[in-house]
């Protein structure tokens, strides 16, 4: 790896299991789709396809986003907050970005007192994972 990858894994600050929490934003339109967490091998296989991965803390894996679905996240910037604890990417997502069918994870909102879905599925859930 390039040595401006060690230098940005050196200002990242991982939690003590090794997790990073990572937004994801669309390039374009500025629309936050999903938080997951990263690890330095996510970090790394990231920066070096170009095509976003995280850690799943469910499967204990790496996880190429879009993997099974197809909803992949192309990566356009990457970004550390200024405490180093944050990691922001922007990227070209393809189709949804949450398993529930929705382009966005932030789909609930609270609003006049009440929880309100602030989006439709897009596409069925049951259809993303063959």
């Amino acid at each position: 790896m390039t040595d401006a990858t060690n230098q940005l894994l050196d200002i990242v600050k991982f939690d003590d299991r090794g997790f990073v929490p990572a937004i994801a934003q669309q390039h374009d339109s500025g629309e936050v789709l999903m938080m997951a967490w990263m690890n330095e091998q996510a970090i790394r296989e990231t920066l070096a396809t170009g095509q976003v991965h995280y850690w799943s803390r469910s499967r204990d894996a790496l996880w190429h986003k879009g993997e099974s679905s197809g909803q992949t996240q192309e990566l356009k910037d990457f970004s550390v907050d200024c405490d180093g604890d944050t990691i922001l990417l922007s990227v070209d997502q393809t189709g949804v970005a949450c398993h529930t069918g929705r382009r966005t994870c932030f789909f609930r909102a609270f609003r006049n007192g009440e929880i309100v879905e602030t989006q439709g599925v897009d596409i069925d859930p049951k259809t993303l994972y063959k």
